[in-house]
């Protein structure tokens, strides 16, 4: 069992691996001069220490046993020296240039990445992001790349370098001397067993280090959003506590890691140490035996040490690569979670719509069969009012979210002028859709961006006549900068009132057929309100609207009240018909108003 779980983690890293140069494959061209340069690299830095080789053996060595003149051997030393110099230069140079080559290669890669991840995660459902806390994605697109990009930059570049100097040291220090090499290399062994050792726990290390990782992101993300209600309830210890527990939970994971490749280096430190050792001793012996040449122990004694240096920075590097993989492993994962359906749907062109809206038998569930809405079936008429009223956990909000596709219904159907909305396409659904909700999100920027959403298109007269229809407009003129006012984050210098009526104007600019509104005002106040029911009889004339609401003096007006009650619609008509009938709605109304209707 256990060496099935190993092959198929082999298989699983050679999958991600794969998928890894799927986005270095463009920058290809980039990498193959990368490789040039590490080559030259290499043979310059071997070759200083042959020239250093040739200098000992044949220069000093030539002049102090009278073989060679003082003069000759000081002019080859100087030649030796230039040489040696030249070569210094040259690996500064192209070590720059591969350094900075792999570097613009790297964040190339990352980008493409983060543009990749961020645009998937815009089409990825809500119910993605009902289950993953909004810290963890932001791990994902931010802090998981940025590993990613080491293995590119570092790894790559560094195993290049470490398996070409390895391969030139052993075919040099072979053709030297092969009974010296076996004498270097009889440590070898030993560590090939710690790498092996090593392998098998930095894995686990670093996806524990990972996890970790996105847990204090995932806390951060959560507790900094909500720290108003956190210092109203005098919770500032309790929450330092809980994080306190996670920053420990993550310093501990670290601290394993810190202990492993702690280990690990020491002991690769002592294995070198022990093969120079090996190397002295036997090379020493064949010295005095006039059996090797003072220059050429000297190289074996440095190539020895260059030798197990790549070594050691590939155990580095595996280190690295292992906080690559687990990241990349997340990257991927969130890259396979399946996007929204029917993106385009089956018809291109639905024209301009008239508003029509139809729910037939639809049953709706978040999570397996425990059904929100149970046999829903209701039918909208074109320029028609309609208000949803119930308890909270009716099912009210869900039937905005079916019909704006932001959930998949599991059965029946959901038609707009006789079209079902899977053929639509969520696109074409949402442009002819004005959704205004119960929390209104404000992006930083100014007023004007706000109300366009970014959106070039929409000239500056079109916002402040949006901004006009919803009452907006006083007030904007009023800030400071008037349209070009800064909002801040989530719109902290706005109030709620004046958030919802951006929300408002927002919605109604690009002119939709079908205005929803979604406890648009439940937090604002009475006039403000006043101000939104104002606007609102001019804004409904001639769209389809849809008004959930607890308060309802909001929409009495409206031409059809729909009840909703624990999943099933029980009752259906105008404000008086829904009185008359003392149903649930007229219990509603009584529990609101605290007093009992008289039926007229």
């Amino acid at each position: 069992m256990e060496q099935d779980k190993k092959s198929l983690r082999q298989v699983y890293d050679r999958i991600i691996v794969k998928r890894m140069l799927t986005f270095a494959k463009p920058y290809w061209y980039l990498f193959a001069i990368a490789l040039i340069l590490i080559l030259a690299v290499t043979g310059a830095s071997l070759a200083r220490t042959y020239i250093t080789k040739i200098g000992i053996d044949k220069y000093m060595t030539g002049h102090s046993d009278g073989t060679m003149s003082a003069q000759e051997a000081s002019k080859g030393i100087w030649y030796l020296g230039v040489l040696f110099f030249v070569l210094i230069i040259v690996e500064f140079v192209f070590n720059y240039l591969q350094h900075y080559i792999l570097e613009l290669a790297g964040k190339r890669i990352i980008k493409d990445i983060r543009r990749k991840v961020f645009s998937h995660v815009q089409y990825l459902p809500l119910s993605y992001f009902d289950k993953m806390a909004a810290g963890r994605v932001v791990t994902r697109i931010t802090n998981d790349p940025e590993t990613i990009n080491e293995m590119f930059s570092s790894v790559m570049v560094g195993f290049i370098r470490s398996v070409v100097e390895m391969a030139a040291i052993i075919i040099i220090m072979f053709r030297l001397s092969y009974r010296l090499t076996l004498v270097s290399f009889t440590v070898l062994p030993l560590i090939v067993i710690a790498a092996v050792l090593f392998r098998r726990t930095a894995r686990r290390v670093w996806q524990r280090i990972r996890a970790k990782l996105s847990a204090i992101n995932a806390f951060l993300a959560e507790h900094l959003a909500g720290m108003k209600i956190i210092q109203v309830f005098n919770m500032e210890e309790k929450k330092y506590q809980e994080f306190d527990q996670i920053n420990r939970e993550f310093y501990d994971a670290h601290m394993k890691r810190v202990v492993i490749f702690g280990i690990f280096r020491p002991f690769m430190d002592v294995v070198r140490t022990l093969a120079v050792a090996l190397l002295l001793w036997y090379g020493g012996r064949n010295i005095l035996a006039g059996l090797l040449e003072f220059g050429t122990l000297y190289m074996f004694v440095d190539y020895i040490g260059r030798f197990y240096h790549p070594i050691m920075e590939l155990t580095e590097q595996f280190n690295v690569l292992q906080s690559s993989m687990v990241s990349a492993e997340r990257v991927f994962n969130l890259l396979e979670e399946a996007q929204e359906q029917n993106v385009e749907g089956k018809i291109q062109d639905i024209g301009q719509i008239k508003g029509e809206i139809e729910f037939k038998n639809v049953w709706f569930a978040y999570v397996d069969e425990n059904w929100v809405l149970k046999d829903v079936s209701f039918k909208i008429k074109p320029g028609e009012s309609v208000a949803f009223v119930g308890a909270t956990g009716a099912g009210k909000t869900s039937i905005i979210n079916l019909l704006c596709g932001f959930y998949e219904h599991q059965k029946g159907q959901i038609l707009i002028d006789g079209i079902d909305i899977r053929d639509i396409g969520k696109e074409r659904l949402r442009k002819n859709i004005g959704l205004v909700l119960q929390d209104v999100s404000l992006f930083s920027g100014d007023i004007a961006t706000n109300i366009r959403l970014f959106d070039s298109d929409i000239s500056m007269e079109e916002v402040e006549k949006a901004a006009k229809h919803v009452n907006a407009h006083d007030f904007i003129q009023k800030l400071n900068g008037g349209y070009s006012h800064q909002v801040g984050e989530g719109g902290a210098t706005l109030s709620v009132g004046q958030r919802q009526l951006i929300s408002f104007a927002r919605a109604l600019i690009r002119d939709p057929k079908i205005l929803v509104m979604d406890e648009a005002t439940s937090h604002v106040d009475t006039e403000t309100e006043i101000l939104i029911q104002d606007a609102l009889i001019n804004l409904m004339k001639g769209r389809t609207t849809i008004a959930i609401a607890h308060r309802l003096s909001t929409i009495q007006n409206a031409d059809k009240i729909i009840v909703i009650h624990k999943g099933r619609i029980r009752e259906m008509g105008n404000h008086q018909e829904l009185l008359n009938k003392r149903g649930l709605y007229y219990n509603l109304y009584r529990l609101q108003y605290d007093q009992e209707y008289k039926v007229v």
